[in-house]
């Protein structure tokens, strides 16, 4: 499956100024583009929300040939609940290190030339003590799961990724589309695999006509399928086709046609300027900690209602993905 690639995983985000800190300052990544949107997305890019919501793409380069992050944040959602679903994201670069170093951002080494890191809400990253490598920093993202042959056999057969490597005593499975792009690993957890409310999505992208034989594959083989194949309108951008699965264990996995998508992920220079603006708009922190509520006056009252709802509806999303969890490990 040469034609597919490893695009990027979604970040569910509750502090977009300490995670831009992160990514910029301490990883090196460039901000590529900046959405904003009024309400929820229709294949559920940003989670079980209906309300307003903002995507912030960044990356070490331009997403047709890097693998980029995905920061999702839910207006008035400021934490969420982690899981032993995402395991880590690897970056080889010395220089992420030395930043890291010089900003006093905590570093524990848990290796030779490796160092553990955790982005703002907790997600851990490992960091490479090594020169960035000429294509991609991003190595490979780990993911918990719960049979590791079940897996690997859903990941190889039913999707197309080829085997890298194994690591018996780990319990644990390289694999990728192509030895160039961003690798899966697959590491096998004790138990359930946890997604709290934190649970991201990773994408992929193949040419748009492999989408409708992708999901009659899926339907065929009584795999779940979270968003049939569906169209998603970016304002003032590309319109793409995805369809949105899940693996045994749950873990999201976005499929999008590649033309379109091409367009749609295209560098914006003015990205870095809308997402800074955006925050110095924000107002549902300053409600949450009980800042600015006499200055912001109305304004930031109706903030903190809305950041009361989108709480319950938090709450809400968190019973139904436990159930809806429990139900599918019934069904298996």
């Amino acid at each position: 499956m040469a034609l597919r690639r490893a695009l990027h995983f979604v970040f569910k985000v509750g502090d977009r100024a300490k995670t831009a800190t992160f990514y910029r300052d301490v990883l090196g990544m460039k901000v590529l583009r900046h959405e904003e949107f009024e309400e929820g997305c229709k294949a559920t890019c940003n989670g079980p929300y209906d309300g307003k919501w903002s995507k912030t793409m960044v990356g070490f380069g331009p997403e047709d040939d890097h693998f980029v992050a995905e920061l999702t944040y839910n207006y008035g959602v400021g934490e969420y609940q982690l899981g032993n679903d995402f395991l880590g994201l690897t970056v080889q670069s010395s220089q992420a290190v030395s930043n890291a170093k010089r900003l006093g951002w905590p570093l524990t080494e848990v290796g030779q030339n490796l160092y553990l890191t955790q982005a703002p809400g907790g997600y851990p990253f490992y960091l490479v003590d090594k020169e960035q490598p000429p294509n991609d920093p991003v190595q490979k993202v780990c993911l918990g799961v719960s049979d590791l042959q079940k897996s690997t056999h859903y990941w190889t057969t039913l999707l197309g990724m080829k085997v890298m490597a194994k690591n018996e005593e780990k319990k644990s499975v390289l694999m990728g589309f192509a030895d160039t792009q961003c690798k899966l690993e697959l590491c096998e957890v004790v138990g359930t695999v946890d997604h709290g409310t934190s649970f991201g999505r990773i994408a992929f992208a193949c040419p748009r006509e492999q989408l409708p034989d992708l999901e009659a594959l899926m339907k065929k083989e009584n795999q779940k399928i979270i968003n049939p194949l569906v169209s998603l309108d970016t304002p003032g951008k590309a319109t793409v086709e995805v369809v949105i699965l899940a693996d045994p264990d749950g873990h999201e996995i976005c499929f999008v046609g590649d033309e379109a998508f091409r367009q749609l992920s295209m560098v914006d220079p003015k990205g870095n300027n809308l997402l800074d603006k955006a925050m110095a708009e924000d107002k549902s922190n300053e409600c949450r900690s009980g800042a600015g509520r006499t200055s912001a006056g109305l304004e930031c009252l109706c903030t903190l209602q809305w950041t009361v709802y989108c709480r319950i509806k938090l709450l809400l999303a968190a019973n139904t993905q436990y159930f809806e969890h429990a139900r599918r490990l019934k069904a298996d």
